[in-house]
């Protein structure tokens, strides 16, 4: 008889290069089910407990954490260990309150940051998405795949600081000259710079931003720069 449903299993050497796992052990890994991050920008929340922040030997354990409600994402308890866990996404252990943002660093796509309690429910999500709904409202879209309804006026690329887990706006942060953004991939990925200029593209050439670190500036598409503050990033991504 046929196998029913689907293999969330992933060939070990197949996996995304930036994911912190040995790469000669056993044949497969977990795979991030389809949710809110790209997989191939995802770690699964196994993998997390398991391999990046080493709280369990095997995935056995890691999954009776998991299934334990031991852990939130985004201030929602997860029980399972294929979640996809993504860009600006917190990792909160329950029993201990240590909670991680899940950042860009070091030109790796994903990193864990320990970060303070007051931020434990706070996160970065940047507009990819703009529509007008019924009466006029604009629905907004961002890259965590969350979907907000709201009378503010914004623009794609811009980003929110949000109140987690209803996703409440607290605060907007333009892209513009002068915003301090963070390169969230590519070989600059982590790197955090001020714009000092944003050139429109052309058929054949995507929108640039042009963006100063501290000795040298790099024209970067603006599809991996991500606003983070005004004069300096207003939560920690570092």
């Amino acid at each position: 008889m046929a196998k029913i449903g689907r293999d969330f299993r992933l060939k070990r050497q197949m996996a995304p290069t930036f994911w912190n796992i040995k790469r000669k052990e056993s044949q497969f890994v977990l795979q991030v089910k389809p949710g809110s991050h790209p997989r191939r920008r995802a770690y699964p929340l196994g993998i997390i407990i398991r391999d990046v922040l080493k709280i369990a030997n095997t995935m056995h354990e890691a999954e009776i954490i998991v299934n334990a409600g031991k852990v939130k994402v985004d201030g929602i308890i997860r029980r399972d260990i294929h979640f996809g866990v993504g860009l600006m996404d917190i990792v909160e252990l329950v029993p201990t309150g240590q909670a991680y943002r899940f950042v860009p660093k070091d030109s790796r796509l994903l990193v864990p940051v320990s970060i303070k309690d007051d931020e434990k429910l706070k996160k970065l999500i940047k507009i990819t998405s703009k529509a007008v709904i019924r009466q006029g409202k604009l629905q907004y879209g961002f890259h965590d795949g969350k979907t907000l309804i709201s009378d503010q006026k914004m623009s794609v690329g811009d980003t929110c600081l949000v109140q987690l887990p209803e996703s409440k706006i607290n605060e907007h942060i333009k892209f513009q000259r002068g915003s301090t953004v963070l390169v969230t991939s590519g070989e600059n990925a982590g790197g955090i710079g001020k714009i000092e200029d944003i050139r429109d593209g052309i058929f054949s050439l995507p929108k640039h931003a042009l963006v100063s670190f501290a000795e040298r500036s790099v024209e970067l598409p603006v599809e991996i720069v991500m606003t983070v503050g005004s004069q300096r990033p207003i939560i920690g991504v570092d």
